[in-house]
């Protein structure tokens, strides 16, 4: 039985095992299901079919530890696949960390020196480190695709057109100007009718939508042919095949596309109506499970 089929078939105290020593005992829990639409199904079927896809999404919540796990195991199955041709990329990094990502993993640098050029994010060490690790180990590139967080600051004070006064070099590390950008995609849209506490403006969907360009424009610049991408992100920049995958569809709409999304309940017995159309896959997990921060 393999490792993934011992979790189907007791819904996940495998993965409670494993993560064991990092949380208290949660007693009488199922973890998560899986599923495809309103189906369940199971992590060997989700592994076989995302192979014949040119990109795989991983959207995740960032302090859910199933979608890490899951992470991890989407990564050897995709290397497992595609050996060489496989691409990795995240949202974790900002494009102008790819001199320090590409650094580390040369071995130029040690772990310490690279989480501090690299500017990590606080759950780096729980959560990415070990993906990193094994890009670094198996000599898969690392791509760091998300825009500078400045140049997202500035689109949030300024709108788009602050970003016209950028030097040659400071826009090198975002999509092209000028930022294709439509009020009508969803996600973009419910971002700017929320309240946000009130501190709503009509720059934070293009903020977003700034990242969204951004990560799909690296992504493309890195998925040569014959490749394969594998990206993670925030579940919100690949939900219902919006954000980044609506730039990716923009630019080449034949791309064969798939999305591994995240969600949370307390019944795991089926996803409900806002959550089952989220991805072509849904992780969805037990809301009560320890988080890693």
């Amino acid at each position: 039985m393999t490792l993934f089929a011992a979790m189907n078939r007791s819904h996940g105290w495998i993965l409670l095992v494993l993560v064991l020593p990092l949380f208290a005992f949660v007693s009488d829990l199922e973890i998560y299901r899986l599923y495809r639409g309103k189906k369940e199904t199971s992590a060997e079927k989700m592994m076989k079919a995302i192979e014949e896809a040119d990109v795989v999404f991983f959207g995740e919540l960032h302090n859910n530890a199933v979608c890490h796990f899951f992470e991890m195991e989407v990564l050897k199955s995709l290397h497992k696949a595609h050996g060489s041709n496989l691409v990795v990329g995240c949202e974790m990094f900002e494009s102008d960390d790819q001199l320090a990502v590409d650094e580390y993993l040369a071995g130029m640098t040690n772990d310490a020196k690279f989480e501090e050029n690299a500017r990590v994010w606080p759950n780096y060490k729980t959560d990415y480190k070990a993906i990193v690790q094994y890009a670094k180990k198996e000599k898969i590139p690392f791509i760091a695709t998300n825009v500078p967080r400045r140049y997202a600051s500035l689109v949030f004070q300024k709108g788009f057109e602050g970003l016209d006064g950028l030097s040659a070099e400071a826009k090198s590390y975002i999509a092209p100007l000028p930022i294709l950008y439509d009020t009508t995609v969803a996600c973009y849209n419910n971002l700017l009718h929320s309240n946000m506490g009130g501190h709503m403006s009509a720059n934070m969907p293009k903020a977003q939508a700034l990242k969204d360009a951004t990560m799909a424009h690296f992504i493309l610049k890195n998925l040569k042919e014959g490749k394969k991408f594998y990206h993670f992100n925030g579940a919100y920049h690949s939900n219902n095949h919006e954000g980044i995958v609506w730039y990716l569809k923009q630019a080449k709409p034949d791309l064969k596309i798939t999305v591994i999304s995240t969600a949370e309940q307390a019944d795991l017995s089926k996803p409900d109506s806002a959550s089952q159309n989220l991805g072509d896959y849904l992780l969805l997990v037990n809301e009560n499970f320890p988080k890693t921060h």
